[in-house]
């Protein structure tokens, strides 16, 4: 009896060995498929709707810190208008940013570094870009300063609490300008207005200082690194409401 039960026990063995290994490679296969379909929907996200940036410099001080993560909604300017108060990000109109050289990387790090990119995790670029805070839209009128230190835009003045001031300076530029913005551009300016190259400093550029709407990327949501610093990123609606009622 024993011996007509053993090789029956045998070859139930043996007949359960390949439907493991094919069990096995079918979990692997749909591993890959999700992981392949998973990396394409993060492409497909950072390239329509949403990419991630770091602050190099601190120009948007204290709304960004220097190495802030931000997260960049890019349906805004192209499928919904920007509007003045909007944080953005932009690509370089000519001659804003010094040349830029070649960043070293090892085998490794760079391949991790463009990994992450195409998800939206890392911003190998975010030195070709810049951010900055939308003033002026088109055809708006902006002049600084009046008599008591402030910002106008088509004459109403602006009272703007996120702008960062040295110690005893109370004008909301140091430096004097009076400006129309053409057609499709934008007038910038960081928050740290003594010490931010916007378009104040760029008359002599191919955009005259202005920023061409094409090259806006998206506006700026939300910081989300470092974690104690997440927090939506406020566009100051109340600053410019005058503005617009002015222009009803």
């Amino acid at each position: 009896m024993t011996d007509n039960i053993l090789p029956s026990r045998s070859h139930r063995l043996e007949s359960d060995s390949p439907r493991k290994k094919r069990g096995v490679a079918i979990f692997l296969r749909d591993l890959l498929i999700i992981f392949v379909v998973a990396l394409l929907i993060s492409f497909l996200i950072k390239t329509f709707l949403v990419r991630s940036f770091y602050i190099p410099s601190g120009s948007m001080e204290n709304t960004l810190l220097v190495n802030d993560r931000i997260i960049v909604n890019q349906l805004e300017p192209g499928l919904v208008p920007v509007s003045r108060g909007d944080v953005v990000v932009f690509r370089d109109p000519g001659g804003w940013l010094p040349p830029q050289a070649p960043l070293e990387q090892n085998p490794v790090i760079a391949a991790l570094d463009w990994t992450m990119s195409v998800v939206g995790l890392s911003a190998p670029d975010s030195n070709d870009h810049l951010i900055k805070r939308i003033i002026g839209l088109p055809g708006d009128h902006v002049v600084c300063c009046n008599a008591l230190g402030q910002m106008t835009v088509n004459d109403v003045p602006l009272n703007e609490p996120y702008v960062l001031l040295p110690e005893g300076q109370t004008s909301a530029s140091q430096d004097a300008f009076d400006v129309v913005v053409p057609d499709d551009s934008l007038w910038v300016m960081g928050d740290n207005r003594y010490d931010s190259l916007d378009s104040r400093y760029h008359p002599n550029t191919p955009g005259k200082g202005f920023v061409p709407m094409d090259n806006v990327v998206g506006r700026a949501l939300v910081i989300s690194w470092p974690l104690e610093r997440w927090s939506w990123l406020d566009d100051y609606p109340d600053v410019f409401r005058g503005v617009e009622e002015a222009e009803q």
